[in-house]
């Protein structure tokens, strides 16, 4: 388990990860492949945490704003996407790899960002710490079920994209 077991906290590490993992994708120093078999792993353990676990509770409180909950898992769709075509490019580094890359960070920057304003901060002043803290077993439980099960390969996005 993480350091913490606030869902907020647990949600925001996993966006820093992310952007850290953004940065070694763009780095030609970095090994670009093993980290977006990082990223593509951790998006959709992420993504899909959250849309069984974290969004349905958070739509039953009043001061959360369903149409935000709802538009989140609108945004993970185009993510998802996003993350499907740079998966599907053959050469790492090349001009079509580094537009899909941008693709993909800007789909999920806008996401993250959106979130962190909206669902998050409206989670942190209306869910009592101990519920955020049984939220944040419930998606670190989920999460990890899905890092295990390769949840990232490119047939697993594709199929996920196809639904």
């Amino acid at each position: 388990m993480a350091e913490t077991s606030d869902v907020v906290e647990l949600i925001l590490q996993d966006h820093r990860r992310m952007e850290d993992l953004f940065r070694e994708m763009r780095s030609v120093e970095a090994d670009r492949a093993s980290a977006l078999r990082e990223f593509a792993d951790l998006l959709i353990a992420h993504a899909l945490a959250e849309e069984a676990q974290v969004y349905p509770a958070l739509k039953r409180y009043k001061n959360i704003d369903d149409e935000e909950v709802e538009h989140g898992e609108h945004e993970h769709d185009e993510g998802n996407k996003a993350l499907l075509e740079l998966l599907e490019v053959r050469e790492i580094g090349s001009e079509e790899w580094d537009t899909k890359l941008e693709e993909l960070v800007e789909a999920v920057t806008h996401h993250a960002d959106e979130e962190e304003r909206t669902i998050l901060n409206q989670a942190r002043e209306n869910v009592a710490m101990e519920r955020r803290e049984e939220l944040g077993a419930a998606f670190w439980e989920e999460r990890e079920r899905r890092l295990k099960a390769d949840c990232g390969s490119v047939e697993n996005v594709r199929r996920i994209v196809e639904a």
